[in-house]
């Protein structure tokens, strides 16, 4: 099992509509093998998931608001999916200034399924390889990434990994990337 004791982890999702399990499976298991998860929403108080972007999921707590988030502190970016979350979250101007951060710094980034409309948003998936939920595959597509569909895709290009899945069914190829990324 990784050791990813002192490495942090931030987890930016609006307050409502993340996927539960692409959040808290993430959280789970990378708490579990000692990493400090930061997640940052929109707003104190609570994250309201969704399962399947239709039924009230569970909650979580909100450490951080996005604007308030001192992204340097952070070793990986974690980007969950759900629908509605990411829809909204692609428009955050913090959370966009977070991810090319990131990027331009050469430190990881993870994302799953509508995940990564943030990074087509911002330019970022442009000279990347990746994999989400099929219905991003043209958004991708268009703004000059390469889709595969496949569990898990890592891709070094342009001198920052991005690390992504597919779907809630890939949870575990995608957790073990980003613990085998925090532990190389």
């Amino acid at each position: 099992m990784a050791d990813l004791t002192g490495k942090k982890i931030l987890s930016l999702q609006t307050n409502r509509g993340v996927e539960q399990d692409e959040l808290k499976v993430p959280l789970e298991k990378l708490r579990e093998a000692g990493a400090t998860v930061t997640v940052a929403s929109q707003e104190t108080g609570e994250i309201q998931s969704l399962v399947g972007d239709w039924d009230l999921g569970e909650t979580f707590p909100v450490d951080q608001t996005i604007a308030d988030v001192n992204e340097s502190e952070y070793d990986l970016l974690l980007l969950p999916g759900g629908t509605l979350n990411a829809d909204t979250l692609r428009l955050d101007e913090d959370a966009q200034k977070i991810a090319k951060a990131f990027a331009s710094s050469g430190r990881p980034v993870a994302s799953i399924c509508h995940g990564p409309w943030l990074l087509v948003e911002t330019g970022l998936v442009d000279g990347k390889t990746l994999t989400s939920y099929d219905s991003v595959k043209v958004d991708i597509t268009n703004a000059g990434g390469t889709w595969v569909d496949e569990p898990m895709k890592r891709c070094p290009a342009k001198d920052w990994v991005l690390i992504t899945s597919r779907n809630p069914g890939d949870l575990e190829p995608f957790v073990q990337a980003i613990k085998d990324e925090l532990s190389a």
